[in-house]
């Protein structure tokens, strides 16, 4: 299993958001169901292009064109959990974004749970067609954390 150093993630990564554990989020096994994981890189994915890039995805939108999940540890409901986001590259009308989801356990040792790498493709929202990633976004998506702000 692959290590990762939770204080370097989260001075690597751009953007953090919590996540609330639903109830409903846990299966048979006590733990967080895999489908589920889905919902929370979507969730964090769409607060970071809205509150940190100010996408405005009603003008320009974004489809998934790939997505893989890593499964690192189990979250259970007592966990506390967040979503960290980041950009790795960006194409003439796609982007790549990694995302990890770290927190934490009940015994209160800080985790990686997962990671996420997705790639996304900007739209038109009228045509659904694939469209050059507007020059607005694309410079808040390829600045580095140490220029953000």
């Amino acid at each position: 299993m692959q290590k990762f150093d939770i204080q370097k993630l989260r001075s690597e990564l751009d953007f953090s958001s919590p996540i609330q554990i639903r109830f409903s989020d846990i299966d048979g096994y006590l733990h967080v169901n895999n489908g589920i994981y889905f919902n929370y890189y979507e969730h964090s994915r769409a607060i970071y292009l809205l509150e940190y890039c100010g996408w405005n995805v009603m003008d320009t939108g974004t489809v998934v064109a790939s997505i893989t999940i890593d499964y690192l540890r189990p979250i259970h409901l007592e966990d506390q959990v967040e979503a960290l986001v980041a950009c790795t590259r960006v194409g003439n009308t796609s982007f790549e974004l990694d995302q990890f989801l770290i927190g934490k356990c009940k015994t209160g040792e800080e985790v990686v749970y997962s990671r996420c790498r997705c790639t996304l493709v900007s739209v038109d929202m009228k045509s659904m067609k694939p469209v050059p990633v507007p020059e607005v976004y694309r410079v808040k998506l390829q600045q580095k954390p140490e220029k953000r702000g």
